[in-house]
């Protein structure tokens, strides 16, 4: 078993409190839009993965891909910054996600919070809004979760805070 604690759109800014609720995760996950100085910190404290996100400068960019494809405990994982929604997906992933979906597949941008069950990919999606202070969002969110053996289990959402 792994815990995952996911984030997405930073901007810039890193609440005190993914530290607390992170602190017991094997990995940290960033769906994109890390703006400055976030991606140290978090490697700092954890092991992380990451995608950039449409905010990002170069360096992040250098630092961290578009998409991220990868099988953890048996699990096929995508993770991209803009993604949409099933149903909604964005154009860049569309083709691949209905050819070859993963099991989950991770996305950020719009700092909506939104867990679905894509039953016509047999495919979770995973957007977990935004922990950061910039955006149109009121309450920062972040969520863990555990895989096991290529399965989501004990999925939380957490509300950080308002913006």
């Amino acid at each position: 078993m792994i815990k995952i604690g996911l984030l997405s759109d930073t901007h810039g800014f890193l609440d005190d409190a993914v530290f607390k609720h992170f602190a017991d995760c094997d990995e940290i996950w960033h769906a994109g839009d890390f703006g400055p100085d976030v991606a140290e910190k978090l490697v700092a404290f954890k092991p992380l993965r990451g995608v950039y996100g449409n905010i990002d400068d170069k360096e992040i960019r250098n630092e961290f891909p578009e998409h991220i494809r990868f099988s953890i405990e048996n699990l096929d994982v995508w993770m991209t910054h803009i993604g949409g929604y099933p149903g909604k997906y964005a154009p860049q992933v569309r083709s691949e996600i209905y050819t070859k979906p993963p099991k989950l597949f991770i996305c950020g941008h719009s700092h909506i919070l939104k867990v679905i069950y894509d039953k016509k990919i047999d495919c979770l999606h995973i957007n977990p809004g935004s922990a950061g202070n910039s955006g149109w969002h009121r309450i920062k969110t972040l969520i863990k979760f555990c895989v096991t053996a290529g399965k989501v289990h004990n999925l939380v959402a957490i509300e950080i805070g308002n913006r």
